[in-house]
């Protein structure tokens, strides 16, 4: 029996500080389910139709997560995140993939370590009524079609303390993929003033060696000379039952000879704007949002004939909250491109993946209807 409690009492003392630890920096599970089911078509232009079909789509937003805080003393504390998306929909989720990191906190402000969104990218993604989700999100025609609505990874971000409504970051990605010939690296930076009633933010990032060749998936490769630069400005204020926000953007990309669009692309100076509405009564809400793009895609020096590129988007939102933690969402969204735009739908586009045999055609409209539920714990 002595044998017994002294082993007890041996297991009771080790487990004891790893048990006051966890209750003096208590480590917090939290997520979110998002699933949409989604019926979605393009068609116009010369380019074959995408006939209608029917999606169970997450949405890039199911989440889990674990965070947590150490306090080292003297106010300092360590604190750490890792989160990854998941998809309910289906089995292809890769693990991390969110923000991430790990970092110290003070009065100084936050240094973080990890991959995180960009500072440009949580300026004027905040404004954006569907939260850069959904069919409807504002990568249809905003932020470069995406292109500056980026999470990257290998950065150093530094968060300025709360002074009376006014905050700042500032990121810079780390040049690991640097060769003999390109350089890539990405800054980023914002400043945001949030109080009361009233938000404003601006955002300004910047893209060395690295250019957005506009294919299917929208992706930025490592192009040697080039530049991309934007600059995001956008507000919101509400009245009573009624919120009113909006953006204004702006990108000028490099002239650089791209050998796999077949020549010298322009200089175009890109700009984006959106606003929307929103209708809260009681559990309801209701919103409208539109945007719009000119030149929303690099125009080439061998084809100076091609249209301007101009992108339309008009969406309709619906939310029946049952709680704070669970919603029924409706959302609709119209894309008008003329024959130089490729404006696409914002999460899930039209562009031969997600089910969809066939890519997006310059001048094609798309269009879809999404309804579903959302869940956060």
């Amino acid at each position: 029996m002595n044998k017994k409690m002294i082993a007890l009492a041996v297991a009771a003392a080790t487990l004891a500080p790893v048990a006051m630890a966890q209750t003096a920096n208590p480590v917090t599970l939290y997520g979110r389910v998002y699933v949409m089911f989604e019926n979605v078509k393009a068609d116009g232009g010369a380019a074959p139709a995408i006939s209608s079909r029917n999606r169970v789509s997450n949405n890039g937003a199911s989440l889990l997560g674990v965070r947590g805080t150490e306090d080292l003393g003297g106010g300092l504390k360590a604190f750490f995140q890792l989160e990854t998306e998941f998809r309910p929909d289906q089995s292809d989720t890769t693990f991390g993939n969110r923000n991430s990191g790990v970092g110290l906190q003070g009065n100084f402000g936050s240094v973080l370590l990890g991959r995180w969104d960009t500072p440009f990218k949580l300026a004027a993604a905040r404004y954006d009524m569907f939260g850069d989700t959904t069919i409807a999100g504002y990568r249809s025609a905003m932020s470069d079609r995406g292109n500056f609505n980026r999470r990257d990874q290998n950065v150093v971000q530094y968060w300025s303390p709360n002074f009376s409504g006014f905050q700042g970051r500032v990121s810079y990605t780390a040049n690991e993929g640097k060769t003999g010939t390109v350089n890539p690296v990405v800054t980023s930076f914002n400043a945001t003033y949030d109080k009361g009633p009233v938000s404003l933010a601006y955002g300004y990032e910047k893209h060395k060696d690295l250019m957005a060749l506009y294919t299917a998936n929208n992706s930025a490769v490592a192009t040697s000379g080039a530049v991309e630069r934007g600059h995001t400005l956008g507000g919101s204020v509400t009245f009573g039952a009624i919120k009113v926000g909006g953006i204004m953007q702006r990108f000028t990309k490099s002239n650089v000879f791209v050998a796999s669009l077949g020549g010298n692309t322009t200089t175009p100076d890109q700009k984006a704007s959106m606003i929307n509405i929103m209708y809260t009564a009681g559990k309801h809400q209701i919103g409208l949002q539109h945007q719009r793009s000119k030149d929303g895609r690099t125009r080439l020096v061998t084809t100076p004939t091609v249209a301007q590129p101009d992108t339309k988007v008009n969406s309709l939102g619906y939310y029946y909250n049952f709680s704070r933690r669970t919603s029924f969402i409706a959302a609709y969204t119209q894309v008008k491109n003329n024959a130089g735009g490729l404006g696409n739908l914002g999460e899930n586009p039209l562009n031969g993946t997600n089910g969809n045999a066939q890519v997006l055609a310059p001048d094609q409209d798309p269009r879809g209807f999404a309804v579903g539920f959302r869940h956060t714990f």
